[in-house]
């Protein structure tokens, strides 16, 4: 797959605009933020972005869109989306395979039933933003706590999402770890079905263990163990992919952050290595 950014990537967030010129991140090589708190900033902030998104590249991950919805998708807010992302020169644009409205917001990602029935009118409406957005986009799978009215299996349902609406894979490592300790099945296998030519990005980030087989997903704590060593597992399987380091709560310094970046840099870069002495014991 051609990817829409290379390397390792870091969220953005209105606090870290401040510090950025104190920092030295040469080690993010793409930055990722939600349209829907920057659409329609202005003043300082407003002109902040447009200098960085002239300088880097960036991607846009959604969290409003309700693609599996019940209501109408939201015509004022795709278009609004389409002239943010022609604006700023985003190289791609990603949203949740869950919905968070209900005749309102619900302020939560909440899961889609598994069926078959889900998977055709799901598909219809991705089909629908990549004829209104005229791209591709990534759905991402996401953790959930519950299948109501489940049929299939999440990786068949995911697979078959993919495969209807014919677009492309965020793949979140984190989620894949947190749904397979939560619902008792192999993470690696799950990876292992996902299809390689549909996977545009990666994401990892930290949750909070509440119990032996519960865990929440909440973007607020460092990556633990198991889930780079997934990450690095999906290297192994697919290849380099661009991975980007999410953190939405409990938010440490800049700096500290960095840092988590940089080893997703180490990982990406120790896999080239051995992999090119690798191709070079078989030639």
């Amino acid at each position: 797959m051609n990817y829409p950014v290379h390397g390792a990537g870091l969220g953005l967030r209105r606090a870290f605009i401040r510090s950025l010129s104190d920092h030295p991140t040469e080690c993010v090589n793409f930055w990722e933020i939600a349209p829907e708190n920057w659409i329609g900033v202005g003043g300082y902030f407003g002109k902040k972005l447009h200098e960085l998104t002239e300088k880097h590249p960036f991607i846009c991950h959604g969290l409003s869109l309700s693609i599996g919805g019940t209501t109408p998708l939201d015509q004022a807010f795709l278009q609004k989306l389409k002239k943010f992302l022609h604006e700023h020169n985003i190289r791609y644009y990603s949203e949740h395979l869950s919905y968070c409205s209900d005749n309102g917001h619900l302020y939560d990602l909440m899961p889609i039933p598994f069926t078959e029935q889900a998977v055709h009118y799901v598909a219809n409406r991705i089909k629908q933003v990549q004829e209104q957005l005229e791209q591709r986009i990534a759905i991402e799978n996401v953790s959930y706590y519950a299948a109501p009215g489940q049929e299939m299996e999440e990786i068949d349902f995911l697979n078959a999402v993919l495969q209807e609406a014919d677009c492309d894979l965020l793949l979140d490592v984190n989620n894949i770890y947190v749904n397979s300790v939560n619902h008792g099945y192999d993470a690696h296998t799950f990876l292992q079905r996902l299809p390689a030519e549909r996977i545009a990005y990666i994401h990892i980030a930290g949750h909070y263990k509440e119990a032996e087989d519960l865990i929440i997903d909440t973007h607020g704590a460092n990556v633990v163990d198991p889930v780079w060593q997934l990450l690095n597992s999906a290297y192994q399987h697919f290849g380099i992919i661009p991975t980007l380091l999410e953190r939405d709560f409990n938010i440490p310094s800049l700096s500290e952050l960095l840092k988590e970046v940089a080893s997703i840099q180490t990982m990406q870069a120790k896999w080239q290595e051995e992999n090119c002495e690798y191709h070079k014991r078989q030639d």
